[in-house]
């Protein structure tokens, strides 16, 4: 080793390795709150000029001011009863959220909640492991891989809408058995959870999985819609919302995934994703868990029933028509979850056993039930009325 390098590449490397950790969560967090500028700038504008052993040093000393300004946001954030809630830029939870803070309810229930958007599902899983948000909407699989892995990570409920097989007017499908031989398009992948079902339901039903049956072709929502209108495929599996704005421009539902579950003994309707959060954190910031979920809960009673409240939400549903607007009002109504008791959980228990069946290991990891505590107890109603 050279005479000083060591030593050096030492500080060097530590600091580094401190200020990309810091610049990662500075970045994470929302622009406006003065970190990341502070990132992003003072860190180019200095070191351009500097000797490598300056350079060394500089990193040292504007990590500690960027880790301070950190811990300083983190606790004021707790300190005023911040939810920092990662949610897709684009996704259809930003509705309910945007209703929240229209009608002041997190201040109503003593919180306030601050939304971060981020580009991907990916993107939000790694968000709230890196401690960057609070809270994210993800699904009991994800929860319960991690939970096997010894993470503290629990869900509670959102919504119960799920996805449908439409297909083409012109296309000449009445049945599931219909769908042997020919093109499908699927949202999402090979392993996501309607086509896991629907694959587990031909199997039952038809004696042939899904996947055999067909000749399936997985891309994203909006291309699977496209291609559906311009009959390149006579059918397709895509989330609710897509299915909904797909009744609006006249294609025709086959089957709801929800339609499924029956067949496959799962004896309730099952939330496909919830609100997910650290158990260490909920225990520790219990009011603002709780008042949160009241906060849902009444944002959504309101969205069930009064039309006007919708008019607000009109550009961010991308609604092309007054048809499409109230199509999606719909089937979000549908969704809405007016309890979830231990019959419940077990639902989901039971679907998590037969997808895991399916989906293997690349889906579930190493187990094949889902996880204790992957649904968080204080969700669970002691019975529905």
């Amino acid at each position: 080793m050279e005479e000083g390098v060591g030593e050096i590449g030492l500080v060097h490397q530590t600091s580094l390795t401190f200020y990309l950790s810091c610049r990662d969560r500075s970045i994470r967090n929302r622009s406006d709150n003065g970190v990341s500028y502070f990132s992003q700038t003072l860190i180019t504008r200095s070191f351009a000029l500097l000797p490598k052993r300056k350079r060394s040093q500089l990193f040292l000393v504007q990590c500690s001011v960027l880790f301070f300004l950190l811990t300083i946001k983190s606790i004021s954030a707790h300190a005023d009863n911040i939810l920092r809630l990662g949610v897709l830029k684009f996704g259809t939870v930003n509705w309910e959220l945007s209703v929240i803070k229209q009608l002041k309810l997190d201040e109503q229930f003593g919180f306030s909640l601050e939304v971060v958007p981020l580009a991907g599902k990916n993107a939000t899983h790694v968000a709230i492991q890196g401690g960057a948000v609070d809270m994210i909407v993800s699904d009991w699989i994800w929860v319960s891989r991690l939970r096997s892995s010894g993470k503290d990570y629990t869900f509670a409920p959102y919504s119960t809408a799920a996805g449908s097989v439409m297909v083409h007017p012109e296309s000449g499908i009445q049945t599931v058995a219909d769908l042997k031989g020919k093109g499908v398009g699927v949202a999402g992948g090979p392993v996501d959870k309607s086509w896991l079902l629907l694959s587990a339901f031909t199997r039952k039903t038809l004696g042939e999985p899904i996947e055999k049956m067909t000749r399936p072709s997985f891309a994203a929502p909006p291309l699977i819609n496209e291609l559906l209108v311009e009959q390149e495929f006579p059918a397709v599996l895509n989330y609710w919302h897509y299915s909904a704005r797909l009744k609006a421009l006249g294609m025709r539902e086959l089957i709801q995934v929800s339609d499924l579950l029956d067949t496959l003994g799962i004896r309730k309707q099952i939330p496909l994703i919830g609100w997910v959060f650290s158990e260490d954190w909920a225990g520790r910031n219990s009011d603002v868990i709780e008042g949160f979920l009241a906060a849902s809960q009444a944002a959504q009673e309101r969205m069930r029933i009064d039309d006007e409240l919708w008019h607000s939400l009109r550009p961010m549903m991308k609604a092309e028509t007054e048809e499409m607007a109230i199509t999606l009002r719909y089937a979000f109504r549908d969704g809405i979850i007016q309890c979830f008791d231990a019959l419940s959980a077990d639902s989901i228990s039971d679907a998590f056993s037969i997808i895991a069946e399916i989906g293997g290991k690349k889906l579930v990891g190493n187990t094949t039930s889902l996880a204790e505590g992957t649904v968080w107890p204080a969700s669970i109603a002691s019975s529905c009325q």
